[in-house]
């Protein structure tokens, strides 16, 4: 189903969705493809977005498109102190 699709059918909510296609636009993926999966309340949206299996994303109707920035830079590392064991 088409993100315009879902927009429709569940509009002004969260929803939990499995993606099935995507494309990369530079440090973008501009979801094609989605199953929904069902709703979420407003108040649970934070908990399923953690919580969601791999493929799998909570996602806002009220977004005209389904992006996903990608972060390619490294996190970034904290040198412990040296007293520290």
């Amino acid at each position: 189903m088409k993100w315009q699709e879902v927009r429709e059918l569940f509009p002004d909510q969260f929803v939990l969705v499995s993606i099935l296609n995507y494309h990369e636009e530079g440090n973008k993926k501009i979801v094609d493809e989605v199953a929904p999966i069902r709703t979420i309340s407003e108040q649970e949206a934070n908990k399923e977005f953690f919580q969601a299996e791999p493929g799998n994303l909570v996602y806002h109707t009220s977004n005209q498109e389904f992006v996903i920035h990608i972060r390619r830079d490294p996190l970034i590392r904290v040198r412990r102190n040296s007293n520290e064991n």
